[in-house]
This record gives structure tokens, sequence and C-alpha cells, in this order.
């Protein structure tokens, strides 16, 4: 899996760059804010490689929030890599943050690909997308990183969230808490 990509920028579009690395060049779908960002001819990216039967594709971004933006929107059904990168493109992940937090729905339909249904699943999946960027980001980030982990394991977003309510700690400290209040439930 590649996790970044730098390297010598030999061709671009507003959606998609030409890296050289080490003699070998690469294709990379980026965002349209990424692709602002890009100034000089040399560029770092942190990737998302999606490899399927019919493609193996790299996507790059300039900050990891907006790459954890674009793999967190990935985990919801029916939302594939250019929708994702459509998201990533008309918000910046901060501005998403809130959009998310206000539930709003007809800010998110301005996004090609999405329509209403898609939107509102969206927003109902991501109730609790935080940017890093914030002040509680250590812990916030640590609760989101729990709650994945323990969605993963079968349980439900309503009741982690009740588990979880109120506590600090590390993403390990907050599963294991987690598992011992939902193993009550």
């Amino acid at each position: 899996m590649i996790v970044a990509i730098e390297g010598e920028v030999v061709y671009k579009e507003p959606t998609l760059l030409h890296i050289l690395v080490a003699g070998l060049t690469h294709e990379v779908h980026i965002s349209i804010n990424s692709s602002s960002k890009i100034d000089s001819s040399k560029v770092k990216l942190y990737t998302t490689q999606i490899i399927r039967e019919d493609t193996n594709a790299l996507y790059g971004f300039k900050d990891k929030d907006e790459k954890r933006m674009f793999d967190t929107l990935l985990k919801i059904n029916g939302v594939g890599p250019k929708v994702a990168l459509a998201v990533c493109s008309t918000f910046s992940p901060e501005t998403f943050a809130k959009i998310v937090s206000a539930k709003d729905v007809s800010m998110l339909k301005r996004v090609p690909g999405i329509g209403p249904k898609a939107a509102s699943r969206i927003l109902v999946e991501l109730a609790d997308f935080i940017v890093s960027g914030d002040e509680d980001s250590s812990n916030s980030s640590g609760v989101l990183e729990a709650t994945m982990a323990l969605e993963s394991l079968g349980f439900k977003k309503d009741a982690i969230k009740k588990a979880l309510n109120g506590e600090n700690g590390s993403v390990q400290e907050l599963v294991k808490v987690g598992l011992k209040k939902l193993q009550r439930l």
C-alpha cells in the first residue's frame, strides 16, 4: 500500500497529477483544494491507494485531514472514490465538519453526484466527524477511532456513543472501556 508519494510534477490538471518518482511516473487523482495548494514542481502528497479488479488508482492529498475525510467518506455504503473526491474538492475538512455537525443537507447536496438520500445518509453515518485541528483533537480523534474499532466488532453506533460518552484516554484505553461497558448492556 502506498501511503505517501514525493516527487516532481511532470503533468498537472485540476484533479490529476503525473508525479515522477525514481524514474517511474505515477498518476495521482487529487481534489481541487489540494491542486490549488501545489505551487512548485516538487510535491509531497499523502495517498490512498484503491485496488479493485478493474482499477489500481492513487488519490493524493496535501494535508492529513483531507485524506482522513476522503477515507472516512469511502466507508459509507454507496460513496465511491469519485464522490468522495468531489466532496473534498467542494469543502475543506473544517467546513465539512461544520456541515456534518449542523446536519446541513442542502449544503451537501451542492456536491456533484450527491442527491438528497445520499446527503442524508452521509450526515447520519458521519455524525461524529472531527477535524484534527480542533482544540480537543487528540481526545476527539481517539473517540472516533475507538468508535470505528467497536463498530467493526459489530456494536451499534448508538450503544457505542453511550458507552464512550465523557471518556478520555488513548484509543486502546477507550476501546477497553467501551468493550467493558458494552458487554454489560
